[in-house]
């Protein structure tokens, strides 16, 4: 059994399924499933691996997102798989520990343990902290790496802040060893962003774009996704009417058709081993529209 299957507590697929069978060429009959039953997937010659991290504790008026994985699952195993070829492989959950840092500690760790074997972890939050999280797995590969978001706010915080989804970037620009290389910004709406992070932003030669200024020609933003070494997305970049599963929710922001586009540019980098999708909210989804929107991005980055 791999040494990171402590972390994690099987899917449950007669609740994921709603006790219905999938086609031939779903997901749900796809994919490696570490489910009850069943023994942790053999890692061996993976390339693709979907985590669910079941932590929300930092993610303020958000603790619902901890339970947002076993959402997408529902929709996404209803997919068809295309053409592709990639083995893939669900490992399941991260439980959330004892404390937020245990939790790091799990995720971090499995993505060091499965980036090292060239399988590319997709994680299901969750806050939008687990960022930090995610780029802690990193630490020990001796490598500076370039880190893209897109998300409506910079989330930097002030170092007098307690650490949340809302201040996640200031603790990885401050983390040491220092193996940052460039961050970027895709999206942030000026309204939501103190002007004293924009010029912090521009004081460390960071890169930052506007929402109009990407939805004006988003393939301009293909050359930034494409040299990005992990990638997140805060669910409250999107639009309301595309996404209402937030609690932080903006009339405006990306939509549906334009979040897919970004994936699959991020699907298309041969340099990305890792991408996170935060900040979820099923409570506040209405007709799991988001859920089933999270899905199909995950598809897009698939046939990237």
């Amino acid at each position: 059994m791999s040494e990171i299957a402590v972390f994690f507590t099987p899917v449950d697929l007669e609740k994921i399924s709603d006790g219905s069978s999938y086609s031939e060429n779903m997901f749900g009959n796809k994919l490696s499933v570490y489910s009850n039953g069943n023994d942790f997937p053999e890692l061996e010659g993976m390339e693709l691996a979907f985590i669910g991290v079941n932590e929300g504790r930092r993610s303020g008026n958000n603790s619902g997102c901890g339970n947002a994985a076993d959402e997408v699952r529902k929709f996404f195993y209803k997919l068809f798989a295309g053409s592709f070829n990639l083995k893939m492989t669900d490992l399941g959950n991260i439980t959330a520990g004892h404390t937020e840092e245990d939790t790091y500690y799990a995720l971090s760790s499995t993505l060091d343990f499965l980036i090292r074997k060239n399988i590319i972890p997709v994680i299901i939050g969750g806050g939008h902290d687990l960022t930090y999280a995610q780029f802690r797995g990193y630490e020990k590969l001796e490598q500076t790496i370039n880190v893209a978001t897109v998300d409506s706010c910079f989330d930097l915080g002030s170092p007098d802040d307690e650490f949340s989804n809302k201040s996640f970037l200031g603790r990885i620009i401050l983390h040491q060893p220092n193996y940052l290389f460039n961050y970027s910004n895709i999206g942030y709406q000026t309204y939501l962003v103190d002007q004293s992070q924009l010029n912090m932003m521009n004081k460390l030669y960071f890169d930052a774009y506007r929402v109009g200024q990407v939805r004006t020609d988003i393939t301009e933003m293909e050359p930034v996704i494409r040299s990005a070494d992990m990638m997140t997305c805060d669910i409250s970049a999107i639009k309301q009417s595309d996404a209402p599963g937030s609690v932080n929710p903006s009339p405006n922001g990306f939509t549906g058709e334009e979040t897919c586009q970004a994936m699959m540019y991020a699907g298309l980098n041969d340099r990305l081993t890792s991408l996170g999708i935060y900040e979820y909210d099923h409570e506040s989804d209405n007709n799991d529209q988001t859920a089933h929107l999270i899905a199909q991005m995950i598809w897009y980055f698939i046939e990237g």
